[in-house]
C-alpha cells in the first residue's frame, strides 16, 4: 500500500525533529485525536475541519497548528537528505516563487538562504512558538493571547512554504517511496482547514493553485 512506505520512514525515526505531543486526558488531546481521524480514507475533509459544536476556536486552531507542524516535519524528513545546498541553493517553488527568511531577531532583514537552512530556521521558529506557554497555553485555565489567531496565520503561511518546496522540487522522492497518497491527504486537510477559517490569502496559496484545483474537487 502507498501508506506503508510513508509509515516505514516514520518508524525509522526519519522525522526532521521530535513530535510535539498533547497531554492525554486533556481537551486538546481529544481534539487532536478527532483531527487525526481525518487521515482515514473515505472521510470528507471539508466537513472534518469545521469547528465542532461547543468547542473553543483557539483550542481547535492550536491543535491543528501543532498537528500540521508534526505532519510537515514528517514529510520533509522523508526527503531532507535530498534537499541540500547544491540541489536547492534557494528556498523556492519553481522559477516563479522564492522565499526570503526574516525572523525579526537574528535575521532582521529578509535574506536569501538555501532551502534546507531556510526550512531548519522555519521549523525552529515554529517549534519555539508552540513551546512558548504564553503563546500556546498548556492549561485550559490559561487564556490564549489576543494575538493568537494572527500568530497561527503566520505559522501556517510559513509551513505552507514547505509544502510548496516539497511538491515542486522533491515530489519524485515522495512518489518513489509510495507516499504520495498520504502526502496528498495531509495537504488537502491543510488546505481545507486554512480556507475554512480564512487563515491564508489566495496570493499566498497561489504557488500550488493549479495542483490544488485538481486535487481538491470534493
Amino acid at each position: 500500500m502507498a501508506l506503508n512506505g510513508f509509515l516505514e520512514f516514520f518508524q525509522k525515526e526519519k522525522t526532521f525533529r521530535p513530535k510535539k505531543r498533547f497531554t492525554q486526558g486533556t481537551i486538546r488531546y481529544s481534539l487532536h485525536k478527532q483531527a487525526n481521524a481525518s487521515l482515514q480514507s473515505g472521510i470528507n475533509l471539508k466537513e472534518v475541519v469545521k469547528l465542532p459544536a461547543g468547542e473553543n476556536m483557539n483550542d481547535w486552531l492550536a491543535v491543528h497548528v501543532v498537528d500540521f507542524f508534526n505532519r510537515i516535519n514528517l514529510i520533509y524528513g522523508t526527503i531532507s537528505e535530498y534537499c541540500n545546498e547544491t540541489t536547492c541553493p534557494t528556498m523556492s517553488g519553481g522559477a516563479k516563487y522564492e522565499y526570503l527568511w526574516a525572523d525579526g531577531e537574528t535575521y532582521k532583514k529578509p535574506v536569501q538562504l538555501p532551502a534546507p537552512r531556510y526550512i531548519e530556521l522555519l521549523m525552529d521558529w515554529v517549534e519555539n512558538q508552540i513551546n512558548n506557554e504564553t503563546l500556546f497555553p498548556v492549561s485550559t485555565d490559561v487564556p490564549f493571547p489576543k494575538t493568537f489567531p494572527s500568530l497561527c496565520k503566520k505559522i501556517l503561511t510559513r509551513l505552507f512554504r514547505v509544502f510548496v518546496h516539497v511538491y515542486i522540487h522533491h515530489f519524485d522522492r515522495i512518489f518513489s517511496i509510495g507516499a504520495e497518497a498520504h502526502v496528498n491527504t495531509c495537504y488537502k486537510h491543510f488546505y481545507y482547514f486554512v480556507t475554512e477559517f480564512d487563515l491564508m490569502s489566495a496570493k499566498e496559496l497561489e504557488p500550488l493553485a493549479v495542483m490544488t484545483s485538481q486535487m481538491c474537487k470534493d
